[in-house]
């Protein structure tokens, strides 16, 4: 019995736990401009290759409570974020607050660490999929890949647009 029970609480554990993805880039460009570059909530399109517009939708235009629709370049797919973590050049976070995508519980953080003249800017993503165990397939099987690619094109646009501009 106590195998069983191992079992069924480890199977669940990992089916209610949220994916997570580590990615990280260094850029030549100061903590300020990185900053501001990712906390102007209208720019994303200046910068995210995967991104059609980005409008501001809340009275807030940056800092804690400050929101964004996001509407992706496929023409079909969009999302709503908000800025749940603000702690200027150090900690930031954004949490997805609805979409059109088939996940729910999105947040990505980011930190921040100077290194020999440049910054090295972390993402950890953490999501949950819907739709159940069909969804952990689907996860498995494209959602994280696609996912984590479009954090690459992200950071490289990122990266571009700061080193530029």
């Amino acid at each position: 019995m106590q195998v069983v029970c191992t079992f069924v609480t480890s199977f669940y554990q990992n089916f209610i736990k949220m994916a997570t993805l580590h990615n990280e880039i260094t850029i030549s460009a100061t903590i300020d401009k990185i900053w501001s570059i990712l906390t102007d909530l209208e720019r994303l399109d200046k910068y995210d290759p995967t991104v059609k517009k980005s409008t501001l939708i809340s009275s807030e235009k940056t800092g804690l409570g400050a929101k964004r629709k996001v509407d992706m370049l496929d023409g079909k797919n969009w999302f709503e974020e908000m800025i749940t973590v603000w702690r200027p050049n150090e900690a930031l976070t954004y949490q997805l607050t609805d979409c059109s995508f088939p996940i729910k519980g999105l947040k990505h953080s980011y930190r921040f660490h100077q290194m020999n003249g440049q910054i090295k800017v972390e993402q950890v993503m953490e999501y949950t999929v819907k739709f159940g165990l069909l969804g952990k397939l689907l996860d498995g099987l494209m959602i994280r890949k696609q996912s984590d690619n479009g954090i690459k094109k992200f950071f490289a646009g990122l990266k571009s647009y700061a080193e530029t501009h």
